[in-house]
């Protein structure tokens, strides 16, 4: 129990800036809108995050400061695509590189400065539960956070009248807008969710899972988030189950190299993205699969014809 509870509790904290990334890039997704930003976004947001709580010392400014900023960034991408028809692929891609530059400048100043971290919120009574105690109901806030997301994004899509609307923008646009929906508001409250949930991402890493900031500190991370959002075939459980399963594979690789076994560290710490090409190489494999549960639309602009 000595090795096993230390090594859940950092496999939950490895998990879950996947976790928020992943969940807003399906929201966005949900709505026929491919953005493959979340790395910049997830980037400018740890910057921004730790910024804040440097300069003021408030936790919660930080966190908001990492949603805004993830939100912010996602608006330049939803200007481009809703109201220019810019390429989804191209748009997003560049909005990665703008947001990895920006958040290199903007925190050129902050590197080599340590945080003490979010901090702990201890659950009374069921923090003495034996085990699972220690394990459930220790965490911060951004932590107990992330299960309530994908409990709220569960819910929303599949028992309220506007997670059928965001799924109708995402599965024929037409459609929607024939019967009166406006398509490009939908999708772009869509965007401006999963920017939020990017940077929020982006602040768990720079407040929580290693408190400072480092240059390119997301380390491919919004990738993979991408890569869940279809491993888990666009639906919340499968996301939380996707992000667990990954955070396991980056840990493992960390206890490996600290039980010395004999294997590279370069290869040890390739393992999360090798896993991921894995699972997208098999999940490929059925795209009748693949077909049938993600949005026809995505990825596809929308001209509106009146």
């Amino acid at each position: 129990m000595d090795i096993l509870i230390p090594t859940l509790l950092t496999i939950i904290t490895a998990a879950t800036p996947l976790l928020y990334a992943a969940i807003g890039e399906m929201i966005s997704e949900k709505a026929g809108v491919l953005n493959l930003g979340v790395e910049g976004m997830m980037l400018l947001g740890a910057v921004c995050g730790f910024a804040t709580v440097h300069f003021t010392g408030s936790a919660t400014l930080a966190i908001l400061a990492g949603f805004l900023a993830g939100a912010g960034l996602s608006i330049i991408f939803a200007v481009l695509v809703l109201g220019f028809q810019s390429s989804q692929v191209a748009t997003g891609l560049a909005l990665t590189i703008f947001g990895i530059g920006l958040s290199a400048l903007l925190g050129q100043n902050l590197v080599g400065i340590a945080y003490d971290g979010l901090p702990k919120i201890t659950i009374p009574f069921l923090y003495d539960i034996p085990v699972l105690g220690p394990l459930l109901f220790n965490h911060d806030i951004l932590v107990y956070g992330s299960i309530v997301l994908v409990v709220a994004v569960a819910w929303f899509l599949n028992h309220t009248r506007p997670g059928l609307i965001l799924r109708a923008v995402g599965n024929s646009h037409d459609a929607a807008h024939a019967i009166g929906y406006h398509v490009l508001r939908i999708r772009f409250f869509a965007i401006l969710f999963g920017g939020g949930m990017a940077g929020l991402a982006g602040a768990y890493l720079s407040l929580a899972y290693s408190p400072l900031w480092i240059e390119n500190m997301s380390a491919g991370r919004g990738w993979i988030a991408l890569a869940l959002v279809v491993f888990a075939t666009w639906r919340p459980w499968r996301v939380l189950i996707g992000a667990y399963l990954f955070g396991g594979i980056t840990i493992l690789q960390l206890h490996a190299q600290a039980l010395g076994i004999g294997v590279p560290s370069q290869v040890m710490s390739m393992l999360p993205y090798i896993a991921t090409i894995v699972v997208l190489v098999l999940i490929s494999r059925d795209r009748n699969k693949i077909r049938l549960n993600a949005p026809a639309c995505i990825g596809k602009p929308f001209h509106p014809t009146s």
